[in-house]
Protein backbone atom coordinates (compact mmCIF):
# COMPACT_ATOMS: atom_id res chain seq x y z
CA UNK A 1 0.00 0.00 0.00
CA UNK A 2 1.32 3.43 -0.91
CA UNK A 3 2.34 5.68 1.96
CA UNK A 4 -0.24 8.31 2.86
CA UNK A 5 1.12 11.75 3.72
CA UNK A 6 0.33 15.44 3.51
CA UNK A 7 2.51 18.53 3.22
CA UNK A 8 3.15 20.58 6.34
CA UNK A 9 5.81 23.25 6.34
CA UNK A 10 7.75 25.51 3.97
CA UNK A 11 11.00 27.42 4.48
CA UNK A 12 14.14 28.79 2.90
CA UNK A 13 12.74 30.98 0.11
CA UNK A 14 15.61 31.96 -2.18
CA UNK A 15 16.04 33.23 -5.74
CA UNK A 16 18.70 33.74 -8.40
CA UNK A 17 18.57 35.82 -11.57
CA UNK A 18 18.49 33.87 -14.82
CA UNK A 19 21.38 35.30 -16.82
CA UNK A 20 21.21 32.98 -19.82
CA UNK A 21 18.57 30.64 -21.18
CA UNK A 22 18.93 29.59 -24.77
CA UNK A 23 19.74 26.56 -26.90
CA UNK A 24 23.34 26.50 -25.67
CA UNK A 25 23.01 26.92 -21.89
CA UNK A 26 20.97 27.73 -18.81
CA UNK A 27 22.86 29.96 -16.36
CA UNK A 28 21.99 31.93 -13.22
CA UNK A 29 23.57 34.47 -10.91
CA UNK A 30 24.22 34.28 -7.19
CA UNK A 31 21.53 32.78 -4.94
CA UNK A 32 20.03 35.23 -2.42
CA UNK A 33 17.37 35.11 0.29
CA UNK A 34 14.00 36.66 -0.57
CA UNK A 35 12.15 36.81 2.77
CA UNK A 36 10.70 34.62 5.49
CA UNK A 37 8.02 32.38 4.02
CA UNK A 38 4.72 31.67 5.80
CA UNK A 39 2.71 30.03 3.03
CA UNK A 40 3.24 28.98 -0.57
CA UNK A 41 0.60 27.88 -3.04
CA UNK A 42 0.94 26.86 -6.68
CA UNK A 43 -1.60 26.58 -9.49
CA UNK A 44 -0.92 25.52 -13.07
CA UNK A 45 -2.87 26.52 -16.16
CA UNK A 46 -4.05 23.37 -17.92
CA UNK A 47 -6.48 22.71 -20.73
CA UNK A 48 -8.04 19.52 -22.12
CA UNK A 49 -10.13 19.82 -25.27
CA UNK A 50 -11.84 17.05 -27.21
CA UNK A 51 -11.70 17.08 -31.01
CA UNK A 52 -14.63 15.37 -32.71
CA UNK A 53 -14.52 13.05 -35.71
CA UNK A 54 -17.43 11.01 -37.05
CA UNK A 55 -19.62 12.70 -34.45
CA UNK A 56 -17.66 11.34 -31.48
CA UNK A 57 -14.85 12.77 -29.30
CA UNK A 58 -11.90 10.95 -30.92
CA UNK A 59 -8.85 12.94 -29.82
CA UNK A 60 -8.12 14.73 -26.56
CA UNK A 61 -5.69 17.64 -26.85
CA UNK A 62 -3.95 18.55 -23.58
CA UNK A 63 -1.87 21.66 -22.94
CA UNK A 64 -0.03 23.03 -19.93
CA UNK A 65 0.51 26.74 -19.38
CA UNK A 66 2.30 28.84 -16.79
CA UNK A 67 2.56 28.19 -13.06
CA UNK A 68 1.40 30.78 -10.54
CA UNK A 69 3.21 30.54 -7.21
CA UNK A 70 1.70 32.72 -4.49
CA UNK A 71 4.08 33.42 -1.61
CA UNK A 72 2.92 34.90 1.69
CA UNK A 73 6.11 36.29 3.17
CA UNK A 74 7.50 38.60 5.81
CA UNK A 75 8.42 42.15 4.82
CA UNK A 76 10.74 41.99 1.79
CA UNK A 77 13.94 44.06 2.23
CA UNK A 78 13.84 47.05 -0.10
CA UNK A 79 17.02 46.13 -1.98
CA UNK A 80 15.69 42.64 -2.63
CA UNK A 81 12.29 44.01 -3.63
CA UNK A 82 13.93 46.32 -6.16
CA UNK A 83 15.99 43.45 -7.57
CA UNK A 84 13.17 40.94 -8.04
CA UNK A 85 10.71 43.48 -9.46
CA UNK A 86 13.23 45.15 -11.77
CA UNK A 87 13.01 48.56 -10.13
CA UNK A 88 15.66 50.93 -8.80
CA UNK A 89 17.52 50.89 -5.47
CA UNK A 90 20.01 53.55 -4.39
CA UNK A 91 22.67 51.88 -2.24
CA UNK A 92 24.10 55.21 -1.08
CA UNK A 93 20.86 56.33 0.56
CA UNK A 94 19.11 53.00 1.15
CA UNK A 95 16.22 54.14 -1.03
CA UNK A 96 13.81 52.03 -3.08
CA UNK A 97 12.55 54.03 -6.05
CA UNK A 98 9.26 52.74 -7.44
CA UNK A 99 8.70 53.28 -11.12
CA UNK A 100 9.57 51.86 -14.52
CA UNK A 101 10.41 48.16 -14.41
CA UNK A 102 13.13 46.22 -16.20
CA UNK A 103 11.79 42.74 -16.90
CA UNK A 104 14.04 40.03 -15.48
CA UNK A 105 13.65 36.30 -14.98
CA UNK A 106 14.50 34.49 -11.77
CA UNK A 107 14.80 30.95 -10.47
CA UNK A 108 12.92 30.33 -7.21
CA UNK A 109 13.97 27.79 -4.58
CA UNK A 110 12.41 26.53 -1.33
CA UNK A 111 12.02 23.52 0.95
CA UNK A 112 8.73 21.85 1.84
CA UNK A 113 8.14 19.11 4.40
CA UNK A 114 5.87 16.08 4.47
CA UNK A 115 3.98 14.99 7.57
CA UNK A 116 6.35 12.04 7.92
CA UNK A 117 9.18 14.55 8.51
CA UNK A 118 10.87 14.08 5.13
CA UNK A 119 11.76 17.20 3.16
CA UNK A 120 11.33 17.99 -0.53
CA UNK A 121 13.82 20.41 -2.12
CA UNK A 122 12.51 22.52 -5.02
CA UNK A 123 13.97 24.79 -7.69
CA UNK A 124 11.64 26.49 -10.16
CA UNK A 125 13.70 27.59 -13.12
CA UNK A 126 12.25 30.62 -14.85
CA UNK A 127 9.69 33.20 -13.86
CA UNK A 128 8.93 36.78 -12.98
CA UNK A 129 7.76 38.37 -9.73
CA UNK A 130 4.73 40.63 -9.46
CA UNK A 131 4.63 43.85 -7.47
CA UNK A 132 3.75 42.52 -4.00
CA UNK A 133 0.59 43.37 -2.12
CA UNK A 134 1.08 44.93 1.31
CA UNK A 135 -1.14 46.34 4.04
CA UNK A 136 -0.23 48.91 6.67
CA UNK A 137 -2.46 49.68 9.66
CA UNK A 138 -2.10 51.86 12.70
CA UNK A 139 -0.45 50.43 15.80
CA UNK A 140 -2.63 49.50 18.74
CA UNK A 141 -2.15 47.51 21.94
CA UNK A 142 -2.52 44.16 20.11
CA UNK A 143 0.04 41.97 18.39
CA UNK A 144 -1.25 42.21 14.80
CA UNK A 145 1.30 42.83 12.06
CA UNK A 146 1.32 42.34 8.32
CA UNK A 147 3.70 40.72 5.89
CA UNK A 148 3.45 40.80 2.09
CA UNK A 149 2.12 38.61 -0.70
CA UNK A 150 4.05 38.22 -3.92
CA UNK A 151 3.23 36.14 -7.00
CA UNK A 152 5.85 34.34 -9.08
CA UNK A 153 4.69 33.36 -12.56
CA UNK A 154 6.81 30.49 -13.85
CA UNK A 155 7.33 29.16 -17.36
CA UNK A 156 9.51 26.48 -18.95
CA UNK A 157 13.11 27.12 -19.85
CA UNK A 158 14.13 27.66 -23.44
CA UNK A 159 17.12 25.42 -22.81
CA UNK A 160 16.70 21.67 -23.18
CA UNK A 161 18.59 19.77 -20.49
CA UNK A 162 20.83 16.90 -21.56
CA UNK A 163 19.45 14.45 -18.99
CA UNK A 164 15.91 14.57 -20.39
CA UNK A 165 16.34 16.24 -23.77
CA UNK A 166 13.47 18.53 -22.75
CA UNK A 167 12.78 21.98 -21.39
CA UNK A 168 11.92 22.14 -17.67
CA UNK A 169 9.86 24.20 -15.26
CA UNK A 170 11.13 22.82 -11.96
CA UNK A 171 12.89 20.05 -10.10
CA UNK A 172 11.53 18.38 -6.94
CA UNK A 173 13.84 16.13 -4.93
CA UNK A 174 12.29 13.93 -2.22
CA UNK A 175 14.95 13.43 0.44
CA UNK A 176 13.10 10.38 1.74
CA UNK A 177 14.41 8.44 -1.25
CA UNK A 178 17.96 9.30 -0.06
CA UNK A 179 19.34 8.98 -3.59
CA UNK A 180 20.38 12.52 -4.58
CA UNK A 181 23.35 14.51 -3.30
CA UNK A 182 21.67 17.71 -2.06
CA UNK A 183 24.57 18.97 0.07
CA UNK A 184 24.92 22.06 -2.16
CA UNK A 185 21.40 22.11 -3.60
CA UNK A 186 20.72 25.77 -2.73
CA UNK A 187 24.29 27.08 -3.06
CA UNK A 188 23.59 27.44 -6.76
CA UNK A 189 20.53 26.66 -8.88
CA UNK A 190 20.56 22.88 -9.19
CA UNK A 191 19.34 21.59 -12.56
CA UNK A 192 18.57 18.10 -13.88
CA UNK A 193 22.06 18.09 -15.41
CA UNK A 194 23.96 19.22 -12.28
CA UNK A 195 22.08 17.08 -9.73
CA UNK A 196 24.15 14.01 -8.92
CA UNK A 197 23.30 10.71 -7.27
CA UNK A 198 24.77 10.05 -3.86
CA UNK A 199 28.11 8.29 -3.84
CA UNK A 200 27.74 4.98 -1.98
CA UNK A 201 29.55 4.84 1.35
CA UNK A 202 32.56 2.57 1.53
CA UNK A 203 30.86 0.08 3.87
CA UNK A 204 27.83 -0.09 1.54
CA UNK A 205 29.98 -1.27 -1.36
CA UNK A 206 31.57 -4.12 0.57
CA UNK A 207 30.22 -7.56 -0.17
Amino acid sequence: MAEIFEYRGVEGLVAAEVTKDDDTAYETGEVFSVAGIAELGRTTETSNEAHYYDNVPAVLIASTGSDEVTCTVSGIPLDVLAKITGQAYDEATGTFIEGERQAKYFALGYRTKKTNGSEVYVWRYKGQFSIPDSTHVTEDDGTDANGQEIIYTGISTTHRFAKTGKRAKAINVDLQADKADVSAFFDTVTTPDTLQAKTPQADETKE
